[in-house]
């Protein structure tokens, strides 16, 4: 970053990175993408931050004498971004799964191995992945921690978060128990009162659990003690094979559709489902990269648009797929746009104008967010007042990031991780010149090194190569008529004289 030509008038300008405690911060000269329609985008603009929040947003803002002037010009300045669903914890086998369908992955973590993981480990895979997150831009992560079998994993959970300086929501579940026996028993209750007893703008709380459409609605003792908690709930929905419309009827019949739920996924639901989401004021979390791999569906943000259903998006888990919200952007807007033009040719016409616009997406991933988590008071756009969460794009060494002419479009399609120079949460300086601030990312590795070592030594050789390299079933091979007896050459077919 250039921090070497400060304004006429500037009292300090950043060359190693330090920032000193107290001092108000000048972001000079960047394309602001504040996300609030009362400033809109503002070329060669300039934020002003002071202490934990946004002072000031605007062009050509007179630096405080003792504040610290970051020279942004030829960067992106934009709201932190929020990332509504994460696995966190699985981190700790990041790319494992690559091959996966939804299947395996159940049969993975839900049948086979879900039960070996430690609190340690659920410790370490939220470490890495909390550090991944700020390294990304992301600075509100939702962890939908369903892997605490026990109090005591819910403590490392905690513990792990705490220990970064994001901004998380621990989403509080254990894929192999009963949603309505561990949200009422005592050991929880107890994990609430000692962890969450008063308010830390820093780290919220929800519980994450599915409704599998059983008759007798046994889900409703886990959303009873959802609202008896003050909690939000967080559901995946509308999953192939997993859960559907049935679910979704009965939550409805018993009046638990309310504003603070939100529906992962969504994508194979009928439009009555959508119409009681919408009607309820209920929000909905997209992984289309996950969505488009793994078979929960189509992403179904084409469908949502039409109901006017609140969006925001997320990753799902990186023992997949990607994680970062660069990688659910792109894929999103890609998503739906393959969707509206394929919808369009099975009827025999021609998409002429695009619905869905990167500004759209970029929205989703921050304000967005926001709205989603009821934070969008606090975070989520540059607006004065709010909680100072932002991010700074800007890589002189990335030929993809100029010219810079349309900056949505740019931070969809052209931009990435390695772009991601400055990070603030809360005001606090994360990340800055390309590299984490005060955050211990060795520590991260070690941790998660034992798990990887634990995972592999619990599972056994063959069964973790297996796990990790599905067997593709045999299939009959198509037959093909117009297919040559022989191939020689560079990958020219030639027929043989004697078939002439």
């Amino acid at each position: 970053m250039n921090t070497d030509t400060p304004r006429p008038g500037d009292p300090d300008v950043t060359r190693s990175g330090d920032f000193p405690a107290g001092r108000p911060i000048l972001f000079r000269g960047a394309t602001v993408l504040s996300m609030d329609p009362a400033i809109g985008l503002l070329d060669r603009g300039d934020v002003l931050v002071r202490g934990e929040r946004i002072e000031s947003v605007g062009r050509d803002l007179p630096a405080p004498e003792d504040a610290v002037v970051v020279d942004a010009t030829g960067g992106i300045l934009m709201p932190g971004m929020v990332d509504t669903h994460r696995h966190m914890w699985q981190t700790a086998l990041r790319g494992f799964g690559a091959d996966w369908t939804l299947s395996q992955y159940f049969v993975f973590y839900y049948l086979n191995w879900g039960g070996i993981f430690r609190p340690e480990d659920i410790h370490a895979g939220n470490l890495l992945s909390a550090v991944e997150a700020l390294d990304t831009g992301v600075t509100t992560t939702v962890d939908w921690s369903h892997g605490l079998r026990t109090p005591e994993h819910g403590d490392a959970a905690v513990e792990a978060l705490r220990a970064l300086p994001g901004r998380f929501v621990l989403a509080y579940g254990n894929l192999l128990g009963a949603p309505w026996e561990w949200a009422n028993a005592p050991e929880f209750r107890a994990f609430v009162d000692r962890h969450f007893s008063s308010r830390d703008d820093l780290l919220g709380l929800q519980l994450a659990f599915d409704v599998t459409g059983d008759q007798a609605f046994p889900e409703k003792a886990a959303f009873e003690a959802a609202r008896e908690l003050g909690l939000p709930v967080t559901t995946h929905a509308g999953v192939w094979g997993a859960t559907n419309d049935d679910g979704i009827r009965l939550m409805w019949e018993h009046g638990f559709m309310t504003p603070d739920v939100t529906y992962v996924h969504s994508a194979t639901l009928a439009e009555d489902s959508y119409q009681r989401i919408a009607a309820s004021g209920g929000t909905v979390s997209v992984s289309a990269e996950s969505e488009q791999n793994a078979g929960q569906g189509y992403p179904p943000t084409w469908r949502l648009r039409r109901h006017g259903i609140p969006v925001s998006l997320s990753m799902d888990t990186s023992v997949w797929f990607s994680a970062d919200l660069f990688s659910a952007m792109r894929a999103t807007l890609s998503a739906d746009r393959a969707r509206e033009h394929l919808e369009a040719h099975t009827a025999g016409e021609t998409v002429a104008h695009h619905r869905l616009r990167a500004r759209d997406v970029v929205e989703w991933a921050t304000i967005g967010g926001a709205r989603v988590l009821g934070l969008d008071d606090r975070i989520g756009s540059l607006t004065p007042g709010k909680q100072a969460d932002l991010v700074l794009l800007r890589n002189d060494r990335n030929p993809a990031m100029f010219p810079l002419l349309n900056p949505y479009g740019h931070v969809v399609y052209q931009a990435g991780r390695a772009d991601v120079d400055t990070v603030l949460v809360n005001g606090r300086v994360v990340k800055h010149r390309h590299r984490l601030v005060g955050v211990d990312l060795g520590r991260a590795r070690d941790a998660v090194a034992a798990t990887v070592e634990h995972t592999r030594r619990t599972l056994g050789e063959e069964a973790w190569r297996e796990a990790m390299a599905p067997e593709i079933p045999e299939t009959e091979p198509i037959a093909n008529p117009y297919t040559y007896s022989d191939y020689r050459g560079e990958g020219v077919a030639v027929q043989r004289t004697e078939d002439v």
